[in-house]
């Protein structure tokens, strides 16, 4: 098996070969590559929201060739069924011509599945999915079907308020590790993004490695080590949001509806772990947990009137959280 620190550089050298391979397909965008590589690694999964046309299925397409994983891609749609997502029961024709029962995998049988457009699907759709992302498994009938880890699940929605959308409700937003935000390319990324559209250079990316070193990387994650007042530090950091604890954030109290869930407390630790790992160190720090903190959170909050009326954002909201809350642990 090799020393931790053996086991922790060859982890660190093959994350960062995998970063280089697809940047050379995604231009910039780092925080949201990171992002679904941790979600990945803590074995969650991941909600991107962004315009269409920003790199969000490219992203999931290269990393399942880098990565050597199996990718499928459901395209959310108001007519989808539960059944095209997890599969159904087909009837089939034995050799002697007896009928038999079959059951035939849907496009969650696999690594990598991205979940494109969710919030256009009915309630009834989303929750096929996300049962299948809680559980792991998948019933048809009276059986049972594994899904193989790793299994990622990154869903992509529009930030704009479209006609035919069905906004996920809370509970299930919550089931996401990260929501990450991508964002529009500045200058410069636009420019190189343009280059090479104007060269049509054929872009070759390398597989780094495959399913089992990332189960092997992935449960490193789980050694990394937390110590307690960093534990203490993404505690209330999590009770800082809710309004009725008395370690509350005055913004809180004044803004929010309802607060991050226990699930945020567990999140903020296992993205801090796989951040801390991606940046070469064995234990979690509270700079890992500030870092993770906006992406853990930002979906797990639930504004009030007053803060829309007033022009707050869960994003200015969260950030003057996290700032009070480390003035408070350093003080």
């Amino acid at each position: 098996m090799g020393s931790v620190e053996d086991r922790l550089r060859n982890a660190v050298s093959s994350l960062n070969c995998v970063r280089e391979e697809i940047a050379k397909v995604i231009v910039g965008q780092q925080d949201v590559v990171d992002g679904v590589l941790i979600c990945l690694l803590s074995g969650g999964h991941v909600l991107l929201e962004g315009v269409p046309g920003l790199g969000k299925t490219t992203l999931l397409r290269t990393l399942s060739r880098v990565l050597q994983l199996k990718y499928s891609r459901i395209q959310f749609t108001p007519d989808l069924m539960p059944a095209d997502i997890v599969g159904s029961m087909i009837l089939e024709t034995g050799d002697g011509g007896a009928k038999l029962l079959r059951f035939q995998p849907g496009p969650i049988f696999a690594h990598l599945v991205l979940a494109d457009e969710i919030n256009r699907a009915t309630p009834k759709t989303q929750s096929a999915l996300l049962e299948a992302m809680q559980e792991r498994t998948v019933t048809s009938g009276t059986s049972t079907h594994e899904l193989e880890a790793p299994f990622l699940v990154m869903a992509t929605q529009n930030p704009i308020e479209m006609e035919g959308t069905y906004p996920l409700p809370e509970a299930q937003l919550d089931r996401f590790l990260m929501k990450c935000l991508v964002n529009y390319p500045d200058r410069d990324q636009l420019n190189r993004i343009v280059d090479r559209t104007i060269h049509r250079d054929e872009v070759r990316v390398e597989a780094v490695i495959g399913r089992e070193a990332i189960l092997e990387i992935r449960s490193l994650c789980r050694e990394i080590l937390v110590a307690q007042h960093v534990q203490d530090f993404a505690v209330d950091l999590v009770l800082a949001t809710q309004p009725e604890q008395k370690q509350a954030h005055e913004l809180a109290r004044k803004y929010i509806r309802y607060g991050s869930s226990p699930r945020g407390a567990q999140a903020l630790v296992e993205c801090g772990r796989a951040h801390a790992l991606m940046r070469g160190r064995y234990h979690l720090s509270v700079d890992d947990v500030l870092a993770v903190a906006p992406a853990v959170l930002r979906h797990r909050i639930i504004l009030n009137f007053d803060a829309h009326a007033d022009g707050q954002t869960t994003e200015s909201i969260i950030a003057e959280i996290i700032r009070g809350v480390t003035v408070t642990a350093s003080s």
